[in-house]
Formats: C-alpha cells, sequence, structure tokens
C-alpha cells in the first residue's frame, strides 16, 4: 500500500461526511424559511418569505 492509497472504509466515511454537511444545512435554511421568517410578526420579512413561497410554486394558504 502507497501513501496516496486510502482504505475503502476511509474513503466511503469521507463521502458520508461530504454529504451529511450540505443536507443538515439545507434542513436547518429550510426550517428557518418556513418557521422562522414565515411565522414571524414582522410584516417585512413575513412578506418576503411570502413572495418567495409564491415565487417558487410552493402554496402557504
Amino acid at each position: 500500500m502507497t501513501t496516496t492509497d486510502t482504505p475503502l472504509d476511509t474513503r466511503a466515511a469521507a463521502a458520508d461526511a461530504d454529504r451529511i454537511a450540505p443536507a443538515i444545512l439545507a434542513i436547518v435554511f429550510g426550517a428557518f424559511l418556513v418557521l422562522g421568517a414565515g411565522f414571524l410578526h414582522s410584516s417585512t420579512i413575513h412578506n418576503a418569505a411570502h413572495d418567495a413561497r409564491h415565487a417558487l410554486a410552493f402554496p402557504c394558504h
């Protein structure tokens, strides 16, 4: 085994880590948009999220 070879388990773990981080960020960002900005009392933030949901064809009412 040379120094450039990595065990299969190490490569698989690295591939899993590369997929998990963006997935977690997408979930957190999506939860903020739907639950945070969509239900805040500030009408400006609410209207911006509402317009963005309509622009993406996401029904909200």
